[in-house]
C-alpha cells in the first residue's frame, strides 16, 4: 500500500499557544520578506537602471516578470506540493529566498538579477497560500481566519515599511545592500519556522471552507482584483518616475514620500482590521473607490505637489484595505478548499502586478509616465463596476410554485453581512 500521510519524522506534534502564536509571527515576517522583494524595483528603479545600464521599463520588468511567474504557476505548484508536510516544504522555499536575495545582490547585469527574481517568485508563489494555511491550522476553526489574516499582515507591512526603507537603504548602501538584508531577514524567518512550525497535519491539514461558498461570487472576486491590482502597479510600479518627472520633487525626496504612503497604509489597515467583519464587500468596494479616485487626483492635479502627495496617501489608504478585504471574501466565498481559492487570488493577484507593471511600461514612451496613472484610474473604476455587479447575485427572486400547489409562505430572510 501506498503511504500517503506524513513522513514519520512530520507527524502531527503537540502545539502550545505560545509556540503557535510565535510560528505565526515568523510566517508573518516571512511574508514580509517576499512581498518586499516583489516590489522592491519600484523603490530603487533610477539605482538599478543606472547601475546595470538598464532603461526603466527594462527595470520594471522586473517587477512584470516575477509577477507572471507566480500567476502561472501558484495553483499548480499548491496542488502538486498539497502532500507534502508544510515545515518542510515552507523552509524549503524560504531557503530558495534566501540564496536568490544574496543572488540578486551579487548579480553582474541584468539577465543575472532578472534569474534571481524568477527563482524567488517560483518560492513566493508556494509559500504565500500555504503560509496561510499554516499558521490557520495552528488554531481551532473559531480563531484561523485571524491567525491568517496575520500572516497576509506581514505583507502589508512589506509596502508600509519594507519598501521605503528598502529604497532608504539602497540610497545609503547601494541597492545591492537591500536585497542581501532581505535575505538575512528571511534567514532569521527560516529558522523561526522550522524550530516552531509543526511537522505534518498539526492542527488540521484542511482549509477552514467558505462560510457562504460561490463559484460565480469567487469568479468576479478574481476578475476584481486582476483590475483593481492592474490599475494600481500601471501607476505605482513607476511612482517614482512620476513624482520626480511631473511632481517635480526632487529625488532625494522619494524616500520620505515612500514613508508617506507607508504611513498611509498603517491607518488603512487599522481601519480594514476594524471594520472588514461588519461588511467585506462594502470595504472591498470603498478601497477600490479610494484607489480610483488617487490615480485620477495624480493624473488631473500631480503636476502640483500638494495634490500629488495626497494621491500617494490615498493609494496608501486603499490597498492594505482591499487586500484585507479581498482576504476575507476568499474565506466567504472560495468554493472548496479556501486553500486552493488563496492561490488562486494570488494568481489573480500576481496577474494584476504583471499586468499593470508591463500596460505602464508600454505607455510610458506613447503618454509618458503622467498617462500611467490615467490607465490605473480607468481600471480600478472598471473593478468598481464589478463589485456592483455582484448584487443580482445576491437578490434572485424566488422560483414561482406550479399553479395549484400549496405553498407555504418563505421564511424571512436571514440578514447578511455584506
Amino acid at each position: 500500500m501506498t503511504r500517503t500521510g506524513p513522513a514519520p519524522s512530520e507527524r502531527a506534534e503537540p502545539v502550545t499557544s505560545g509556540r503557535a502564536r510565535v510560528a505565526v509571527l515568523a510566517l508573518s515576517l516571512g511574508a514580509f520578506c517576499f512581498v518586499t522583494t516583489e516590489s522592491l524595483p519600484i523603490g530603487l528603479l533610477r539605482l538599478i537602471a543606472d547601475d546595470l545600464d538598464a532603461s526603466p521599463s527594462a527595470v520594471g520588468l522586473l517587477v512584470t516578470g516575477y509577477g507572471i511567474v507566480i500567476a502561472v504557476v501558484c495553483v499548480p505548484l499548491v496542488r502538486a506540493t498539497a502532500r507534502m508536510g508544510r515545515r518542510r516544504l515552507l523552509t524549503a522555499v524560504m531557503l530558495v529566498f534566501v540564496a536568490m536575495s544574496f543572488a540578486a545582490a551579487a548579480a553582474p547585469g541584468y539577465g543575472a538579477l532578472m534569474a534571481s527574481r524568477l527563482v524567488t517568485a517560483l518560492a513566493q508563489a508556494v509559500f504565500w497560500p500555504v503560509a496561510a494555511v499554516a499558521a490557520a491550522a495552528l488554531f481551532p476553526p473559531e480563531r484561523r481566519g485571524r491567525a491568517a489574516a496575520y500572516v497576509f499582515a506581514g505583507g502589508s507591512v512589506a509596502v508600509v515599511v519594507g519598501i521605503p526603507l528598502g529604497t532608504w537603504l539602497g540610497d545609503v548602501a547601494g541597492w545591492r545592500a537591500s536585497f542581501a538584508a532581505l535575505g538575512v531577514l528571511c534567514l532569521v524567518s527560516l529558522a523561526a519556522v522550522a524550530v516552531l512550525l509543526p511537522g505534518g497535519d498539526a492542527g488540521g491539514a484542511e482549509a477552514v471552507p467558505a462560510s457562504r461558498p460561490d463559484r460565480r461570487r469567487f469568479r468576479l472576486l478574481l476578475a476584481t482584483v486582476v483590475l483593481a491590482i492592474g490599475g494600481v502597479f500601471a501607476c505605482y510600479t513607476y511612482i517614482t518616475e512620476f513624482l520626480t518627472g511631473v511632481s517635480g520633487f526632487p529625488a532625494s525626496a522619494i524616500s520620505p514620500l515612500l514613508l508617506a504612503n507607508g504611513a498611509a497604509d498603517l491607518c488603512g489597515l487599522a481601519v480594514a482590521g476594524i471594520v472588514v467583519d461588519r461588511g467585506p464587500r462594502a470595504l472591498l468596494g470603498a478601497a477600490t473607490a479610494v484607489l480610483a479616485t488617487g490615480m485620477l487626483g495624480l493624473f488631473a492635479l500631480g503636476t502640483a505637489a500638494v495634490p500629488a502627495v495626497a494621491g500617494l496617501v490615498l493609494l496608501g489608504l486603499g490597498l492594505p484595505a482591499f487586500v484585507t478585504a479581498m482576504q476575507a471574501r476568499v474565506l466567504e466565498s472560495a468554493p472548496g478548499d479556501t486553500g486552493i481559492g488563496s492561490a488562486w487570488v494570488a494568481a489573480a493577484f500576481n496577474v494584476g502586478i504583471a499586468g499593470g507593471a508591463l500596460l505602464g511600461g508600454a505607455l510610458l514612451p506613447v503618454t509618458g509616465v503622467r498617462g500611467t496613472a490615467l490607465a490605473g484610474a480607468v481600471a480600478a473604476a472598471a473593478a468598481l463596476a464589478v463589485i456592483a455587479a455582484e448584487a443580482p447575485l445576491r437578490t434572485r427572486p424566488a422560483r414561482r410554485p406550479p399553479a395549484g400547489t400549496a405553498c407555504a409562505a418563505p421564511p424571512a430572510p436571514r440578514p447578511v453581512k455584506e
